[in-house]
């Protein structure tokens, strides 16, 4: 075995680390995983693939590529690994990114990208979520990547890539509705600006006819099948209204988005401080990655709702960019600060269970300094790793060095969060432990969590005390058995 043979396996067993070998260690977490796998599960049980279904009523937020996706673990009979699809869908795409990136910027910049989005913590953390952010980002950027021909040439028409891009960008709009089309004219911006007729060649057939043949049967079909209520739900309501109206409870500042893009782009955060932006608008498709990245970070802004998932679009680019960068800089430096970032691995691990059940806030204030303290401790030594992978090779083996070590941590990562953050984010181990009784107890007073994983797990079998009044109780969180005078706390055995 030669030496790039050896690297690749080594890859391929890192990408197996960080994105496959964790997923068994939690369940689903949070108030949306339990109610998508719901309707993921209803699809198959019921058979009907057009109208998503969460406990027995129509479920119109969002269209229904992510509930496909599930079904199809469902239907394999993969009822803990509801996510694989989405866990699949995006190491594909990684595939396809490198691909792109090396026919248009070649195989350095490529792999640069590619370890950057690969190991970035944005990306990282929504590629095992079945949310629907990982799966727009993959069919929107798909869509994007495909025009860079088109973007590079004005003289040519590109009528196969224009034609991938109408049908990848109508699996955009399967996957969020109307944020994959935002997306793509907030990137086109300066292509059509500096060429207006350019705009009909995305509006031509070649386009048109994928798009439509991809996304209008399933939108012509949940309309025909629900009517009016479809659209006021889906466009009015889960768009307009999540545009305009703080009645749907996300409502953040307009800065929000600033940093939630540094923390998702770490630990390559370090290599925005020399980028040289006025470089950018010399070249036609770094001015179109440019665009990609901070149009829709600015559209997003002026939304009264803000969840730090709406700008997972956007790092697929900047990794780009921040490769092209990297390929005319190579300074060492930036790299170390690079590793320096990893030493927040540690303390993230302690943080995030704890945050995702009851917010940062909350997780911070409570946060015992002894602990704090261990953990910059063990931070300390893993910068200190990939800061020696970092120096040691040479040319662009030094970014996958850096790459690597960052897999490592970050699936570490996951493998200390993801037990904890299941028992006090979601409900499967308690569920588990306490099958019986929880299906004869009726749900009290609960955080949503706690109600739809309940609901998830038990198939819908208990009601709301409001409703049903049993001798057993849900209560508190985290959630305890309330029997009389007897609690059994959240992940304690049943007797």
């Amino acid at each position: 075995m030669n030496r790039k043979q050896a690297a690749a396996l080594a890859g391929i067993l890192l990408v197996g680390i960080l994105y496959l070998l964790p997923l068994a260690q939690r369940g689903l977490v949070g108030p949306d995983e339990p109610r998508y796998a719901s309707i993921a599960r209803q699809m198959v049980e019921s058979g009907d693939w057009v109208t998503p279904t969460l406990w027995g009523e129509p479920w119109f937020e969002k269209p229904a590529m992510l509930f496909w996706l599930g079904a199809l673990g469902y239907a394999v009979g993969m009822d803990e690994f509801v996510r694989l699809p989405v866990v699949l869908l995006s190491l594909g795409f990684l595939a396809f990114f490198w691909w792109k990136v090396r026919k248009a910027f070649g195989e350095p910049t490529a792999t640069a990208a590619t370890c950057v989005l690969g190991t970035s913590a944005g990306w990282v953390a929504y590629a095992d979520a079945a949310v629907f952010d990982a799966p727009v980002t993959v069919f929107t950027s798909a869509a994007m990547l495909s025009l860079l021909p088109w973007v590079q040439d004005p003289d040519t028409e590109n009528r196969t890539c224009v034609a991938w891009f109408g049908g990848l960008l109508g699996l955009g709009l399967l996957s969020k509705g109307l944020v994959a089309p935002v997306v793509a004219s907030c990137a086109l911006v300066p292509v059509v600006c500096a060429k207006p007729r350019r705009a009909l060649d995305l509006l031509s057939a070649h386009a048109l006819i994928p798009f439509s043949a991809v996304c209008l049967p399933w939108y012509a079909a949940c309309y025909w099948l629900n009517g009016r209520v479809f659209l006021d739900e889906f466009i009015v309501r889960h768009h307009l209204e999540r545009f305009f109206s703080a009645s749907l409870q996300h409502v953040q500042p307009w800065w929000f988005f600033g940093p939630v893009v540094l923390v998702f782009l770490l630990p390559w955060t370090p290599l925005l401080v020399s980028f040289d932006y006025r470089a950018v608008w010399r070249e036609p498709r770094l001015r179109f990655l440019a665009a990609w990245t901070l149009g829709p970070l600015v559209f997003f802004s002026l939304s009264v709702n803000k969840l730090p998932g709406y700008v997972l679009p956007v790092v697929p680019p900047l990794a780009i960019l921040l490769a092209v960068q990297w390929r005319t800089l190579k300074r060492r430096g930036l790299l170390l600060a690079v590793a320096g970032t990893l030493s927040l691995v540690p303390v993230a691990g302690t943080l995030l269970p704890p945050a995702l059940a009851d917010g940062i806030k909350r997780a911070w204030s409570g946060l015992p300094l002894s602990s704090l303290a261990m953990a910059l401790v063990a931070g300390l030594g893993v910068a200190g790793l990939a800061a020696l992978c970092a120096l040691k090779p040479r040319g662009r083996g030094a970014i996958r060095a850096v790459a690597a070590a960052s897999a490592l941590a970050l699936a570490l990562l996951k493998m200390q969060v993801y037990p904890a953050a299941s028992r006090l984010a979601g409900v499967r181990e308690f569920y588990r432990e306490n099958r019986a009784r929880v299906t004869e107890a009726c749900l009290g007073d609960l955080r949503r969590h706690v109600v739809y994983g309940v609901r998830h797990y038990s198939r819908d079998a208990v009601p709301a005390c409001e409703t049903e009044t049993r001798p057993i109780r849900l209560e508190g969180s985290p959630v305890r058995l309330v029997h009389g005078s007897t609690e059994t706390d959240a992940g304690a055995a049943s007797p």
